[in-house]
């Protein structure tokens, strides 16, 4: 069940008010507001089931490197994570491009080498966006399904897609076919057709009105805009379920290594906890109304947990980062930089948590 706008977590000056989040805040953090965890039941998007091989190189589509004038084409460029853009910074090498999820390559092919790979949804869920335009993204032709799994909202992402074989609003089983695999989108070509997979959380219901204000090109992706959806290490969660078939993604999310952690004022909205309460950190119940919130945040801009600070600050202020021997920025998709364990908050980075706490 998707929870009420009411559910979101507000706090006001006003002693009315602040009895009311009060409540509110208990309500969300005991996990009353909002529905029971089901068990995940996760499926490949495709035939190729090597995810799970000895040899992750038949599972993920390689990408074409030259590093320092040794071309390559490593199958690590299809994982998710910072695996792409390999540069030098003094003595350290590092990959300082940011891919959102798993590229996964074809296990058929015609005779003049086009994929044939069926894309299906990886759970059961309703289909809410479809890019027809190419050209529009780099994702190239893609669809977004909706999961209700009773830990808010959590969206499947498939792209680079051929052609498509679902519509929007069609309830899709697990299993069912939504496209096929192609090489639509920026740089890609028919040897290296695959279907890129994300699952991610929703940040903002103002999205379009975010867009709208810090950049001059259209939005023609509604919500479903990719800066709107911030994925998760999938293959993470598909290895830690078949670890643990009892895993969910509110206690997977958690787990992810943090890198930076901002503060921001005990009066914003945070819209992310309308869908996703399990963001509040266990043992906030009960605890006087903050002054702030410190947000914890991955590398690449996941957060992670939202807990109570007695910090008083007026706009986003990171409160703590990872030490790192470079500048920060290679390492957060420019939203942190600085150097070792002192940093700040770039233009980037504050456009970032206006969008997700809505002070714009």
């Amino acid at each position: 069940m998707r929870p009420t706008s009411n559910m979101a977590l507000r706090i006001r000056a006003r002693p009315t008010a602040s009895l009311w989040c009060a409540g509110l805040l208990f309500l969300v953090v005991s996990g009353m507001a909002f529905g029971q965890s089901v068990q995940l039941d996760l499926g490949l998007p495709t035939d190729n089931d090597a995810l799970f091989s000895d040899d992750p190189s038949r599972f993920y589509m390689y990408v074409d490197r030259n590093f320092e004038g040794v071309q390559s084409k490593p199958w690590s460029g299809g994982r998710f994570g910072f695996v792409r853009d390999q540069k030098r910074i003094g003595s350290n090498i590092i990959f300082s491009k940011f891919h959102e999820g798993l590229d996964i390559r074809p296990v058929k092919r015609d005779a003049a080498g086009v994929s044939l790979d069926e894309v299906r949804s990886i759970a059961a869920g309703k289909v809410v966006y479809i890019n027809e335009t190419p050209s529009r993204s780099n994702y190239g032709r893609y669809i977004v399904v909706e999961h209700q799994w009773g830990e808010g909202p959590l969206y499947s992402l498939y792209a680079h897609l051929a052609s498509v074989k679902s519509a929007v609003g069609q309830d899709v089983a697990k299993g069912g076919v939504l496209g096929i695999m192609g090489y639509s989108g920026e740089g890609i070509n028919r040897e290296r057709s695959h279907v890129h997979l994300e699952l991610a959380l929703l940040l903002s219901d103002r999205f379009p009105e975010w867009h709208a204000r810090h950049f001059t090109s259209p939005n023609h992706h509604g919500l479903y805009n990719g800066l709107n959806l911030v994925g998760m290490d999938v293959s993470g969660l598909y290895h830690s379920l078949k670890a643990d078939p009892t895993m969910t993604v509110s206690r997977f999310v958690p787990l992810t290594s943090p890198y930076y952690k901002v503060l921001v004022p005990g009066t914003v909205t945070l819209d992310i906890v309308k869908r996703y309460p399990w963001l509040i950190a266990q043992g906030s119940a009960g605890t006087p109304l903050p002054v702030s919130w410190e947000i914890t945040f991955t590398d690449f801009g996941l957060p992670t947990a939202i807990k109570p600070s007695t910090q008083s600050v007026s706009l986003p202020k990171l409160s703590w980062v990872k030490k790192s021997p470079i500048n920060h920025t290679y390492n957060t998709l420019s939203r942190v930089s600085g150097i070792g364990e002192t940093g700040a908050l770039t233009e980037s980075g504050q456009r970032y948590l206006q969008l997700l706490t809505g002070q714009f």
